[in-house]
């Protein structure tokens, strides 16, 4: 049978692949410390898995539900001007199904065959996904350590930038770490506007900054509502990943489109999990911000673990992740993580995976806790992989 030739525009699915190899160690009886997928190990508030059970045992909740609650909606509004001071109407808001079918439907909404989509390199595979099911062309700008992992507005070439349809942000940034100041979001904006590009901001890893400062929303810079939209997701923060709660907020006519598009598709989010995410959004805050200091002390235990074994890996700033560079004598990040996990068995993701300029770094997630990680430093020592 012959399928679609969109099909062809994916390659291997790099976490499935890593996956085997590990399975395979273990059938060994290996140890594997496991720092691959950013899934957090933290448990799950118990009000909010509270508020999905007791939906659940209420027979009308296993109907259709056809749209997203008002109270839904209402809760995010509400989370969003208490939490970064941003007025978004209930209208200008939709639930996604994480923000990985968000992506895929934003850019079948807006995009057509051959047009042009600016994305972060290295970034999150999965924005580059949605591009390729839209039948859109990406446009890289490089994310470097020159300029601090962050957008470098002025090395976008004017004609990629008058071609685009859109331009992905992703700050604080997966997989490398980065987070920005307020300056950063007012360039981006008064880039936007002069190029009439949209910029579609995922703001995933706001509770998760190392930096003293509470993170933001793209939507609290001035004129932000105008140009943008945003994908919050409930996933980290409150660590529901199963339940795919992510949401789409911000200027209202992008937000109709994917709206309709969806509605095509799909007959809206389970209504337990809707109730489960009102819960996070109203509910204490505590978890989240105790989350953030245990992130961090991971963050310290794995940078600073490493830089007392010889492998200088930079802090990162923000994010569950820590990206960090392959030692000099490898050439490649995949053949690097494959040696790590077969002789340390340390897994994690080689930079390669996540576009061009990912190359020479690997990923981990800091899904761990501190013991476990140090454990994973001494295994990397004795290996000698670093020598």
């Amino acid at each position: 049978m012959e399928f679609a030739q969109r099909m062809n525009r994916f390659g291997e699915e790099i976490f499935a692949a890593l996956n085997v190899k590990k399975l395979a160690l273990e059938a060994e009886g290996r140890t594997i410390w496991n720092m691959s997928i950013g899934t957090p190990d933290f448990e799950t508030p118990t009000h909010i898995r509270d508020a999905l059970v007791e939906s659940a045992k209420d027979p009308s909740s296993w109907k259709y539900t056809l749209r997203d609650l008002p109270e839904l909606t209402q809760a995010v509004s509400d989370y969003y001007w208490k939490r970064y001071g941003v007025a978004v109407s209930p209208d200008c808001i939709m639930s996604c199904y994480g923000t990985q079918e968000g992506c895929g439907h934003l850019a079948m909404a807006l995009c057509g065959e051959g047009d042009t989509v600016l994305l972060p390199d290295p970034c999150y595979p999965v924005f580059k996904a949605g591009v390729l099911l839209a039948g859109a062309e990406p446009a890289w700008y490089p994310l470097e350590k020159e300029h601090h992992f962050l957008p470098d507005l002025s090395g976008i070439p004017e004609e990629t930038a008058r071609r685009a349809r859109f331009m992905i942000v992703s700050l604080p940034a997966n997989p490398v770490g980065s987070v920005a100041g307020k300056d950063t979001y007012e360039e981006l904006v008064a880039w936007a506007k002069r190029y009439d590009v949209l910029i579609v901001h995922d703001n995933a890893y706001s509770d998760i900054i190392y930096t003293g400062e509470p993170g933001g929303s793209f939507l609290a810079t001035p004129g932000a509502m105008d140009i943008g939209v945003e994908f919050f997701s409930l996933s980290k923060s409150f660590n529901v990943t199963g339940a795919r709660i992510s949401f789409l907020l911000g200027r209202k006519d992008v937000v109709d489109a994917v709206r309709l598009l969806r509605s095509q598709i799909d007959f809206g989010m389970f209504l337990p999990i809707q109730k489960a995410a009102i819960a996070a959004l109203t509910g204490p805050l505590d978890s989240v911000r105790n989350q953030c200091r245990l992130y961090q002390e991971r963050r310290d235990a794995l940078c600073g673990g490493a830089r007392a074994i010889g492998w200088n890996i930079p802090d990162a700033s923000g994010s569950m992740f820590v990206w960090a560079p392959i030692p000099m004598h490898y050439s490649s990040s995949m053949d690097f993580c494959m040696d790590l996990l077969e002789k340390a068995g340390v897994l994690c993701t080689p930079g390669s995976s996540f576009g061009p300029h990912g190359e020479g770094y690997v990923r981990f997630a800091l899904v761990l806790p501190p013991d476990s990680i140090a454990q994973a430093l001494k295994s990397i020592e004795a290996s000698g992989i670093l020598a």
